[in-house]
């Protein structure tokens, strides 16, 4: 069975990852495609196949259409999703999953009542190192894991987005909601509960506007910093940082220490996944460079989310993932903005 799929925004993430990677699946086809900037939609459709819609809401409307990737603009999440969910439509998403937890939650009742698919792009978790280091992990081979670090930072969307100017929509507060806790943060939490199989418990966080400036020159509307301290429920304790403004190499790594030794991923050029031992026993695996903005490579969402409509299993990241960072993100800018450490229902 061949998968008809509606693509609802044209930017960099839909030309990077869902559209080349739909047209390489071999049980998909692109039908219609739509974006508010018409002509950014057309090169997408010339490049990748499909039809340009003239609104979001045709391309959720059409009978056709089995299967939408939603890469609009985080303030529209809860309502294309939703709609798309009510529909009879799969989803697949953007992170976050919505800008409040109410229309997270409103995501989430349409995914129950539809009986749809709904998968949160959370694509760390499909990294290959980020795999096995949960498999490793799982087969106890660190013992307990006592604290951790990881971080995700590069020099910002200015050099990302489509339109690759200050004015993009991730440094406005009514569009992107979070600034880089949103589009960056939301990756590295939602990968500490998938490595740890545990929940944040506690954060404590600082955030602010280091450098970056819109287009007038002046301070954006959100964080481009923050770091954060974190306590999960088992009691591990670590940090996390998250920044558009690494100028130079983008790092996307995490250390986790644990009682027999300690893990790191990504944290060393040509070293994918390393464990160093507490006797000083060192294993290296490679097992293959994670996708960043200057090295495209197959991210593997597309696939999970087509092998979970095909095959009726839950997505790799499904909507509760995705409320559950969202929560974690909401206490980290609670905490900066309070000056305390707040926690979270686990």
């Amino acid at each position: 069975m061949t998968l008809k799929v509606g693509i609802i925004g044209c930017g960099s993430i839909a030309n990077h990852r869902h559209a080349p990677e739909y047209r390489q699946n071999p049980y998909t086809d692109i039908l219609l495609v739509y974006d508010p900037n018409p002509d950014r939609a057309r090169k997408l459709a010339d490049k990748y196949g499909g039809q340009v819609a003239g609104s979001w809401e045709e391309v959720v409307r059409h009978p056709e259409i089995d299967a939408i990737s939603d890469c609009s603009t985080n303030e529209m999440h809860h309502l294309i999703t939703t709609q798309a969910l009510l529909a009879g439509k799969h989803v697949l998403c953007e992170k976050p999953i919505a800008t409040t937890i109410a229309g997270a939650k409103q995501i989430l009742a349409a995914a129950n009542k539809s009986g749809k698919v709904l998968m949160i792009d959370h694509n760390q978790r499909l990294v290959s190192a980020h795999a096995k280091a949960r498999q490793l992990i799982e087969a106890g081979e660190l013992g307990n894991i006592l604290s951790f670090k990881t971080s995700f930072g590069h020099q910002g969307p200015e050099h990302w987005s489509a339109n690759g100017t200050n004015g993009t929509w991730f440094f406005k507060k009514a569009r992107s909601a979070f600034g880089v806790v949103g589009d960056l943060g939301i990756h590295k939490v939602d990968l500490l509960r998938y490595l740890l199989q545990d929940e944040i418990a506690e954060i404590s966080a600082f955030s602010g506007v280091l450098d970056k400036k819109d287009e007038h020159g002046q301070p954006i509307e959100v964080c481009d910093h923050m770091s954060c301290l974190l306590r999960t429920k088992s009691g591990a304790i670590g940090t996390a940082s998250f920044s558009w403004s690494y100028y130079g190499d983008e790092d996307n790594s995490t250390i986790l220490y644990g009682e027999r030794g300690i893990m790191k991923i990504f944290a060393e050029p040509e070293k994918d996944l390393e464990i160093i031992k507490a006797d000083g026993q060192r294993v290296l695996y490679q097992l293959g460079a994670m996708q960043t903005n200057d090295n495209q490579t197959a991210s593997g969402v597309i696939d999970a989310f087509v092998e979970a409509i095909r095959t009726g299993q839950a997505p790799i990241a499904t909507g509760e993932d995705g409320l559950a960072a969202l929560r974690i993100v909401e206490a980290a800018m609670e905490s900066a903005a309070t000056g305390r450490s707040v926690r979270l229902e686990t």
